[in-house]
């Protein structure tokens, strides 16, 4: 699958009051722990005003999702289809969407542009949808943003409300604090208690000092490992000419060794050189896998900045490289809009969606 248009298109912005579908187009842990996903739902309708629709896959169990990807696609098709849906919400996200891409109706998507939000495995559909000349948003999902322990992120508000209700996302602000504190889920009243949180890094700058601008293409890293492997639904290398790379990894917490090899392979492909700058997220050092002392998470978050740095030094030095940006798999999250345009300014260290 190639790019079918040059011309994007960012769909009709919800306003209050508005259905959002929820859909289960990657994995779903809801029905084993449906007080986090009601949460999600409850903070959709009073934070956001909005009214979430369950769409059938948002009830079935991981099983039988993985057993049928051509019923993820179909609720994806019929929500975007339905005239009285306004957006579209993942319920989080998982590892084998790519399987689901095959079954998805393009026609039917590109003729009814529909706000897509979810991030992580979603990555495959936000791609998908990228190259129908489609902007969807990178984040938020109803269990891991919106249903956050204790209350939600400020800053989370802030940005989702743009990404529901405006045109732009206009210009990122650091967070003051952060965290990558994985929640209990197994306890209902552990949601009752806001996760530690610690003071947020300023973002990296390092490459270029020239200003560029450009359309946003990316996601999470380890998603677009696999869309480079199964190299069935990537854009030519020349649609991304001077586009805006953006990144992130997840709680898997890849070894930035890796990282590395990755990025190593797309510059030898001749593709990091394409990339007119790169905004990267605040990387997870930890998650409900395991847990690691603070000392151990400083240290791997600076492994994995010098990694990504290095590369770009390599194949694309004059690319300026942004990094520690609130969007992925740490929170609080800004919903970055894949296919939206993307100005970076070394010179004012300013980061600014068009």
């Amino acid at each position: 699958m190639t790019t079918t248009t040059s011309e994007f298109v960012i769909p009709p912005p919800l306003e209050r009051g508005d259905r959002i579908a929820v859909v289960a187009p990657a994995s779903n842990p809801a029905p084993e722990v449906p007080h986090v996903y009601e949460l999600g739902l409850e903070r959709l309708r009073t934070v956001f005003d909005l009214e979430p629709i369950e769409f059938p896959t948002a009830s079935m169990e991981n099983e039988e999702l993985f057993e049928q990807p051509a019923a993820r696609a179909r609720d994806v098709v019929d929500a975007f289809e339905d005239p009285e849906i306004r957006g579209v919400i993942a319920v989080i996200g998982g590892n084998d969407q790519i399987r689901m891409l095959r079954h998805l109706e393009p026609e039917v998507l590109r003729a009814n542009p529909t706000r897509f939000f979810g991030y992580s495995d979603n990555t495959n559909l936000a791609l998908y949808l990228w190259n129908l000349g489609i902007i969807s948003f990178y984040g938020p999902s109803v269990m891991s943003e919106l249903a956050m322990d204790g209350s939600l992120f400020e800053h989370t508000i802030e940005y989702t409300e743009r990404a529901f209700f405006e045109e732009s996302i206009g210009q990122l602000e650091p967070a003051e604090r952060f965290t990558d504190q994985a929640g209990n889920w197994d306890d209902p009243a552990a949601l009752e208690e806001p996760r530690e949180t610690e003071p947020s890094p300023d973002w990296h700058w390092s490459g270029g000092s020239t200003r560029i601008s450009g359309r946003v293409w990316g996601g999470c890293l380890e998603i677009l490992d696999q869309q480079f492997l199964a190299d069935r639904y990537l854009p030519e290398p020349t649609t991304l000419e001077g586009t805006v790379l953006a990144l992130e990894t997840s709680e898997e917490i890849p070894d930035p060794e890796w990282v590395a090899g990755v990025l190593r392979a797309l510059g030898e492909r001749g593709l990091l050189e394409r990339f007119s700058g790169v905004l990267v997220g605040r990387p997870p050092a930890r998650s409900h896998r395991e847990d690691r002392p603070s000392e151990w998470r400083r240290q791997y978050r600076r492994r994995q900045r010098e990694a990504i740095s290095d590369a770009f030094g390599v194949y694309n030095p004059e690319a300026p490289v942004v990094q520690g940006i609130e969007f992925g798999h740490t929170w609080p999250t800004v919903p970055i809009p894949i296919g939206g345009r993307l100005t970076i300014d070394p010179e004012t260290e300013t980061v600014r969606f068009a």
